[in-house]
């Protein structure tokens, strides 16, 4: 049941990115919290919000010296998806970590190559490497 839910939560979070191209509040802080609590209920609490804490601050600083390059939406999914990514091993949070940057500037080139003026959101990238990164764990 946790694991649907946190599916739901993330296609709901690419969905409006890709639509809005923002990630709101309602949808990113509700689900960090259940992340952490559900963590910390499975005696995962620490590993998950240190996780949070890393993700939170990689992109608080990126955000910082380019806010264009990154929104605060994206930020503050960090803290949910550092949390949900640690709370299975530094390992997931890593490839979770390094793959959704890898799979937004891929999502870039294409739109790029297709020479679209459209943005790229970075959110769906986050979601989807968070996902396929605790399978890998799960399997």
């Amino acid at each position: 049941m946790v694991s649907v839910c946190v599916l739901v939560w993330l296609a709901a979070l690419s969905v409006y990115d890709v639509r809005q191209r923002r990630l709101p509040n309602w949808l990113t802080m509700p689900g960090a919290a259940a992340v952490l609590v559900v963590a910390a209920v499975h005696g995962r609490g620490v590993p998950a919000l240190l996780g949070a804490a890393a993700l939170f601050a990689v992109y608080a600083v990126v955000h910082l010296m380019s806010p264009t390059a990154m929104g605060a939406g994206d930020v503050k999914l960090a803290i949910g998806i550092g949390g949900l990514t640690a709370a299975f091993g530094s390992d997931v949070w890593l490839l979770a970590a390094l793959g959704a940057p890898v799979l937004t500037a891929g999502w870039a080139l294409v739109t790029l190559v297709r020479r679209s003026e459209q943005t790229v959101p970075h959110g769906p990238s986050m979601c989807l490497t968070a996902v396929m990164a605790t399978a890998l764990a799960v399997l």
